[in-house]
């Protein structure tokens, strides 16, 4: 979908008309997240946030994997599989798979890391334990009270926050911001910007730790566009952080091209996107997700990959360590 613009405004008069179905929706979502979650046997950290659209979720996942494989622990990633006709559990197999099978984002991180898919997050559970699973990692799924959370990891846009801070469709919000914050075990601020400082103040408050990161881009995806004026095209949640982020590296973003996030292309809507950076002597450039999403369409087209380095690694470290060992030692007494 394509997020309203009147839900990063201060005052709009279509959100005043929309509070109350966000009234109805937020208690919906809120009495749901309190039923109690299914233990799956191996620890579960859910990267997730408060709100619909893209804060860098799937980078801060890629990420974790990292750090829980150097930690010796073997991750599977446990996904819904949003955008994908499969119901699951399915493993995702890069060769046999497409996006319009699992979704976008699952099938560009079973390039580097396990991934299931399942719209019923216990019977994924149950797969990825089968897969070896030492942690599970679910990618979104903070709201849905399937799995037990023994560390939930919201991530937050410092540039964008939580825009007015109503509930969908009135704003962004998931459920009632307090009950979220209950839920919460550590804020992840991605950016420099202020906009989620008044968040990190109600989690600090609660004596939970505010960790900060930054998106960065991968060094060989700026090499290759070095010299060359690009047309930037995307379907992402933020648009505009991907164009931001390739002109902070340097690259020269003639023409831009925003599409909802995970926007299906079309052949005639790459042809005429083909058409025009052969007319205008540009370089097709778009992000590791939607090339995910192109398939056969993909071909000459760029992909500009990032990474999400944390300010602090050391103490998502000892934060992953503490929670992993606390949920080992909760199942052993068992």
């Amino acid at each position: 979908m394509r997020e309203p613009a009147f839900w990063y405004r201060r005052s709009s008069w279509l959100a005043r008309l929309l509070m109350p179905f966000g009234a109805i929706y937020g208690e919906l979502t809120a009495m749901r997240m309190r039923k109690a979650g299914l233990a799956p046997g191996v620890p579960v950290i859910c990267v997730g946030n408060y709100h619909v659209g893209g804060a860098g979720k799937t980078p801060t996942t890629l990420a974790l994997v990292a750090l829980l494989r150097d930690l010796g622990e073997t991750p599977v990633v446990l996904s819904r599989g949003y955008g994908g006709r499969l119901q699951g559990p399915v493993s995702v197999d890069v060769a046999r798979h497409h996006a319009a099978d699992v979704g976008d984002e699952p099938l560009m991180m079973a390039r580097d890391v396990a991934v299931v898919i399942a719209r019923d997050r216990i019977a994924g559970a149950a797969l990825a334990r089968s897969r070896n699973a030492s942690v599970i990692v679910m990618d979104d799924g903070f709201q849905n009270p399937s799995l037990t959370k023994d560390l939930a990891l919201i991530v937050v846009d410092g540039d964008r926050g939580l825009g007015n801070g109503q509930i969908f469709p009135a704003g962004p919000l998931r459920a009632p911001l307090d009950g979220q914050i209950a839920a919460t075990d550590a804020l992840l601020i991605i950016g420099d910007g202020g906009a989620a400082d008044r968040i990190a103040a109600r989690i600090t408050a609660r004596a939970k730790p505010v960790l900060r990161g930054r998106i960065l881009p991968v060094t060989a995806s700026v090499e290759a566009l070095r010299n060359q004026r690009v047309l930037a095209f995307c379907g992402i949640g933020d648009p505009r952080r991907f164009f931001r982020t390739l002109r902070a590296a340097g690259i020269d973003v003639a023409t831009e091209r925003a599409f909802a996030d995970h926007h299906v292309f079309t052949l005639a809507e790459i042809a005429a996107l083909r058409d025009q950076a052969a007319r205008d002597g540009l370089t097709l450039v778009t992000t590791r997700k939607d090339r995910a999403r192109l398939g056969a369409q993909a071909q000459n087209i760029a992909s500009f990959e990032v990474t999400l380095a944390f300010d602090d690694p050391e103490a998502l470290k000892l934060l992953v360590m503490e929670r992993l060992n606390q949920a080992r030692a909760t199942a052993f007494r068992r």
